[in-house]
């Protein structure tokens, strides 16, 4: 007995066919489950320079070993790919109860190849994989047809789905499940590539069961206890991710007007505050008592009367502050449009904060536009673009390709402001002021995430966030760190007061495997996967001139920031010589032989 699943489900599209298969031992002794595992297929199952809209690419669902078990804030799942908006490997985490019924049929995870010839949802039930024809499901927002299907197959029936966007393929459109949505890096677009417009669960509950139930009972309720008491715990309950607007706004680091200042006057405004007096119910995961989402009236466009699960801090920065705006009503409204789309909001906001700037710096007109005018603060004018992306018209079409490839299209000093690392529009978090965050983006193989390691000490102060010294080896530990909780799934917003021992004592106890025991291995894993992540780069082609920053952080000094006034990333060469070097890297950024053998991932060698 043990939470491992232990097997995957493969499904074929072309063929309209599909098999169970037995996941070696061995993948989950070096990789653990989730984010490590969806790496090792992904590198072994895809060639170099594979089309990431063809149908070679694979789209892998994954739930970690942890999820379903009755821990609190670990039934998460992750979509894993390659990325049609940076061509590298990429995962994107989210929330919801499909995970969870993942579990529930039997697997740690499933890979979708090829393409299905028309349109088409695949629905998992006790009987089996079913095929059917979507035709009559395109053009349905994610909530119409999460209900469709429900109605179809059952009130329990839970899926994960696109949008318009996804359809038309929009590089950066998402999967929904519920409310939730792995939301970065065009997972949805890739589903949309394979003419899969939603999956469907609908089967028995069934008890996983670890391996020493009696000690993960008694691990549950220490959990439970120590949750209960933990101040972010309450806080992230109450308020949820808005509280962060203020924090980040206080640090200069709030990035404003397409990434022009770090601080805005009228921050209160779209405060944790302003955003909790607005909530109108709890929200939150399977199996999580932190249920750190709210709900909130839409008072605007086709959701107009509902309500959404948001917005969290990464849409008010995208639709507030970086297009000039405090405005928290419209905020929410915005959110639900992208959400009504299937739209990532933080790529979304990105792409259209760029296309503002190069109108205020006359790089574009209303020849450009549709005619539209883009004054910072113009709603009227930022609900338009977000409608024509989603539908892929006129300049919404190529805002839609992602703003790295759209600056190309436009050409000339475009460049210069589109904000991306590797082609990922850039989070909340101007990199100017919290040196540690811009090399982990530059870095982070996904491109520009703020969820691929976060300098905890330099945001909270404990560490000078604008020195660029000796930042290399904790920027690598704490990657390290993020690829371990990325493979249990261990929520970020729910995972208070854990720690790297608990982590250990919760896997040891659902799987019986000894090793799982010492934290030191665990890092271990976890730098394991960050490096058969980079191997998957390296041999797309990237290198040390990839891990970089747009201009404007390294020649633009921050403005209108508090404090962080005036900084700039001087020496980011420096910062990754230190960082290449606390991992075992070449001075360009690729793993060393030495280096992949002590990690035993020998069959790299070759293959590098």
């Amino acid at each position: 007995m043990s939470a491992f699943a232990g097997k995957l489900l493969r499904i074929d599209l072309s063929q309209s066919t599909y098999r169970e298969e037995e996941i070696p031992d061995q993948y989950y002794r070096q990789f653990i489950s989730a984010r490590g595992l969806g790496a090792k297929f992904l590198y072994d199952e895809l060639k170099a320079n594979t089309d990431p809209l063809g149908p070679e690419n694979r789209l892998i669902m994954l739930i970690g070993v942890l999820g379903g078990t009755g821990l609190q804030g670990f039934s998460k799942w992750a979509v894993i790919s390659k990325s049609p908006l940076t061509g590298t490997l990429f995962r994107s985490i989210t929330g919801g109860n499909f995970g969870a019924w993942m579990k529930h049929a039997g697997y740690d995870l499933i890979i979708f190849e090829g393409k299905a010839r028309i349109p088409t949802y695949v629905h998992i039930d006790k009987d089996g994989v079913h095929f059917h024809g979507a035709e009559d499901l395109l053009g349905l927002d994610p909530r119409q047809l999460q209900e469709r299907l429900k109605e179809s197959h059952g009130p329990h029936t839970e899926s994960a789905c696109i949008g318009l966007a996804g359809e038309k393929l929009v590089r950066y459109a998402v999967i929904t499940s519920g409310e939730r949505t792995a939301s970065r890096g065009g997972m949805g677009t890739v589903m949309g590539s394979k003419n899969l417009k939603a999956v469907s669960i609908n089967v028995p509950i069934r008890k996983i069961a670890p391996f020493d139930e009696a000690t993960f009972k008694i691990l549950i309720k220490k959990q439970i206890s120590i949750l209960k008491g933990h101040p972010r715990r309450k806080n992230m309950t109450t308020i949820g991710t808005p509280y962060i607007t203020t924090v980040v706004d206080g640090l200069g680091i709030l990035p404003v007007k397409n990434f022009q200042e770090g601080s805005i006057q009228t921050i209160r405004e779209i405060s944790g505050d302003e955003l909790y007096a607005l909530k109108r119910a709890k929200a939150g995961c399977h199996v999580c008592m932190t249920r750190c989402g709210g709900m909130r009236d839409v008072t605007e466009g086709p959701f107009k009367g509902s309500q959404i699960d948001g917005p969290e801090y990464e849409s008010i920065y995208a639709f507030g502050p970086l297009l000039g705006l405090t405005d928290r009503q419209f905020v929410i409204n915005a959110n639900a449009l992208c959400d009504y789309y299937g739209l990532d909001t933080i790529s979304t906001g990105v792409c259209i904060a760029f296309a503002f700037e190069l109108f205020e710096k006359g790089l574009i007109s209303t020849a450009d536009t549709d005619g539209l005018e883009l004054g910072w603060g113009n709603q009227a004018a930022i609900f338009s673009l977000i409608e024509k992306i989603g539908n892929r018209e006129g300049f919404g079409s190529i805002l839609g390709e992602g703003v790295k490839e759209a600056a190309e299209q436009l050409g000339g000093q475009a460049t210069d402001y589109a904000m991306h690392i590797k082609g990922l529009e850039l989070p909340g978090y101007d990199p100017r002021g919290v040196k540690g965050y811009g090399l982990s983006m530059a870095t982070s193989n996904i491109g520009g995430s703020h969820m691929y390691g976060r300098p905890r000490d330099e945001l909270s102060g404990m560490v000078d966030p604008f020195t660029e010294k000796e930042k290399g080896a904790s920027i690598a530990q704490v990657q390290k760190e993020q690829a371990l909780e990325d493979s249990l799934i261990a929520c970020t917003f729910g995972n208070s007061g854990l720690t790297a021992q608990m982590y250990a004592e919760f896997l040891t106890a659902a799987t019986g495997i000894d090793a799982f025991s010492s934290t030191d291995n665990l890092l271990k894993i976890g730098e394991r996967i960050i490096c058969m992540e980079r191997c998957f780069n390296v041999r797309e082609g990237f290198r040390r001139k990839d891990d970089a920053l747009p201009r404007r952080m390294i020649s633009e000094p921050l403005r209108n920031a508090g404090h962080s006034t005036g900084q700039v990333v001087r020496d980011l060469d420096h910062l990754l010589d230190e960082y290449y070097d606390a991992l075992g890297y070449t001075k360009d950024g690729i793993p060393t032989i030495e280096r992949l053998k002590d990690l035993g991932l020998d069959e790299m060698v070759s293959n590098l």
